[in-house]
């Protein structure tokens, strides 16, 4: 039984076992679920091939709680500008439709394009300035309705 916080000792640790790291992401998951309701966490993968199946750019997300959570978004440099953004973009905001998402946000940083998003139809919501030093850290966001 512990009563107290000094029943408990504090260690790091840098190279800790999967058994608690899943310890810590599933209790974590629990309490989320329990305050917010089941997550109905589906993952959003999409990927851009060039012609000999290499990938050469794609996105990956997850939808959860009505929302599309966009974690990844990344084109070699070779195929940039040729609007294969946007349609990534576009497809995972499909996708988040289909399972009935009505909002997008994800995170970038000021040396990441950020006008990308904004010409894509997103709003910044919040930065961080000076992460990593001479930058900033964006979250930006969109209704999908």
């Amino acid at each position: 039984m512990i009563d107290k916080a000094s029943d408990i000792e504090i260690v790091e640790d840098a190279f800790p076992e999967l058994d608690a790291v899943a310890a810590i992401q599933r209790g974590l998951h629990a309490y989320n679920q329990e305050m917010g309701g089941p997550y109905d966490r589906e993952p959003v993968t999409l990927l851009a091939r060039a012609p000999d199946g290499a990938v050469r750019g794609g996105l990956l997300g997850l939808t959860f709680w009505g929302w599309l959570f966009i974690d990844w978004l990344w084109l070699a440099r070779e195929v940039r500008g040729l609007g294969l953004g946007s349609e990534l973009l576009q497809r995972a905001e499909a996708v988040a439709r289909e399972r009935g998402c009505a909002h997008a946000y994800t995170d970038t940083f000021s040396f990441q394009a950020p006008d990308f998003w904004q010409r894509n139809g997103y709003t910044e919501f919040g930065r961080l300035d000076g992460m990593p030093a001479g930058h900033s850290r964006l979250w930006f966001r969109k209704s999908l309705g």
